[in-house]
């Protein structure tokens, strides 16, 4: 075992470690870049908002497991203040870092230097270097609370931080080139929902121009799952402890989507709290305001042992064949503008490349996977042949979690790899594809030959 003084540093072994410190303290962690700063407020992890991708928090203890954090996270920054607000900390007994694996064996413990008007301490990080995770004793205080850490961290604070657990990243995926040579019923929810859910949403849409959404008996059913499910591993999630998404949820109920949204929380006791909580919030309050949506499913689930309230709701709007081929026609217009300011001619649509493209990204939903190969082994060249083209030269784009067109060729266009798919001169035509479902809750396919 380790006892690290400030500054200290100590290789961690594979797999998860728990940090625990006991005591009169509150326990915190926020998930951030290179650069110190989170991604989301998804990525600040306190009491309200137990648990975020590879890090749990359960009372005085975290568990922090790295290969599991969202892509692009390369520290863990953890933090304690006092559990009874107004306190400073150096009123209460010196904090003290207990680390351990996954065998509760001791790693590392430290003691910082008694603070003294701060409220807030951090007291350690695991980052990342090259290959290996290490821990580093930090030892730093803050005078302004908890609020002011977490806007430093680039948290969007409000009276309490957000609830909502984010969905996963988006991730594109790029590849080019030319193949090898010679290559049961349910049943009406409620007409309002609980505690009169709906009239309480619609009137929120509203006051913001949207139209009014209606309660689907499909969504109310993977709603109702998904907040059992959350309750019995007591930890917000788009992906349970089952390892079932909330979107695998939708389309497991027989809901096809052409754009969804979510808000997962625990806490409110009624409709009511629950929807004024989320119009606290930009991000939440948005979300419930969307005007592309159409339909709504909520649901909640007490947990006996904690206390906590767990509650689902879902917004969407259904996939229908006009839906499909106007967003098609969106990424490819968008597409064509990013050639255009390049110089480029524009692609033209091939309904034999369209069709490889919505089989492979159907294919990624229905298989659980992400790839330019798929399980049986065909490459992006493979697809276009077997939909019928002859075209010499193929070349494809991935993505999974963007909720829109616009987002999706943003995120290609800021990739080189995807960039230079959209960008390269050779090629004549292109096919889209898209799937709601999965794990990512949307998969898009651009495939383009020439």
């Amino acid at each position: 075992m380790s006892e690290l003084v400030p500054g200290g540093n100590l290789a961690l072994p594979g797999g998860a470690v728990t940090v625990r410190v006991p005591g009169p303290f509150d326990v915190s962690a926020l998930v951030t870049d290179d650069g110190g700063r989170v991604r989301d407020d998804g990525d600040f992890v306190f009491y309200n908002q137990p648990a975020a991708p590879g890090a749990r928090l359960r009372g005085d203890t975290l568990v922090v497991d790295p290969a599991r954090l969202r892509p692009g996270a390369t520290r863990v920054t953890v933090a304690v203040s006092p559990a009874e607000p107004g306190t400073a900390l150096g009123a209460l007994p010196s904090p003290t870092l207990h680390v351990t694996d996954t065998r509760g064996r001791t790693l590392a413990r430290f003691t910082p230097p008694r603070p003294g008007q701060e409220t807030v301490l951090l007291l350690a990080e695991l980052y990342r270097r090259a290959d290996r995770w290490k821990l580093r004793a930090l030892g730093q205080g803050y005078a302004d609370g908890l609020a002011g850490l977490a806007r430093d961290f680039g948290v969007e604070v409000v009276d309490e931080a957000p609830d909502d657990t984010p969905s996963p990243s988006p991730r594109p995926g790029a590849a080019s080139g030319s193949p090898p040579a010679a290559r049961p019923p349910l049943a009406a929810p409620a007409a309002s929902g609980p505690d009169g859910f709906l009239p309480l949403v619609n009137s929120a849409r509203g006051e913001a121009g949207s139209p009014p959404v209606s309660l689907d008996a499909r969504l109310v059913s993977a709603a109702r799952e998904h907040a059992a499910a959350m309750a019995a591993a007591g930890r917000l999630g788009v992906e349970t402890r089952d390892g079932v998404s909330v979107y695998q949820r939708v389309t497991g109920a027989g809901y096809a989507y052409l754009t969804i949204g979510e808000h997962l929380v625990s806490g409110p006791r009624t409709a009511a709290e629950f929807v004024a909580y989320c119009l606290r919030a930009d991000a939440s309050r948005r979300g419930m305001r969307e005007p592309a949506f159409c339909h709504a499913g909520v649901a909640h689930v007490h947990d006996g042992r904690s206390g906590d309230t767990y509650w689902t709701a879902l917004w969407a709007a259904p996939l229908t064949p006009d839906g499909l081929e106007r967003t098609a026609a969106t990424v490819t217009d968008l597409t064509n503008r990013a050639r255009a300011r390049a110089g480029l001619p524009p692609l033209a649509v091939d309904p034999r490349l369209t069709a490889a493209a919505q089989a492979h990204s159907a294919d990624m939903v229905a298989r659980a996977f992400y790839a330019h190969t798929a399980p049986d082994g065909s490459r992006p060249w493979d697809r276009a042949t077997a939909a019928g083209s002859t075209l010499r030269t193929i070349g494809e784009n991935i993505a999974c979690g963007q909720r829109s067109p616009a987002d999706v060729v943003e995120g290609w266009m800021n990739s080189p790899g995807h960039r230079a798919n959209i960008l390269k001169p050779d090629f004549t035509h292109i096919g889209i594809g898209f799937a709601g479902g999965g794990r990512a809750g949307t998969y898009w396919t651009q495939m383009f030959g020439g």
